[in-house]
């Protein structure tokens, strides 16, 4: 079906899906950490100046 590049073919769809699900992965955390310190700061009674 995919000819006599397969193993390239398939290499190159692996190699970008786990590229692709790093950089997921690593927003995702630092999305919760930026979070958790967003909420630290608010906690600490420092607001945001968007925050009319």
């Amino acid at each position: 079906m995919l000819g006599p590049f397969a193993g390239y073919i398939v290499a190159a769809y692996a190699a970008t899906a786990l590229v692709v699900g790093g950089l997921v992965a690593w927003l995702v955390t630092d999305g919760r950490k930026y979070t958790r310190a967003l909420a630290d700061l608010e906690a600490r009674g420092i607001k945001r100046r968007s925050a009319a």
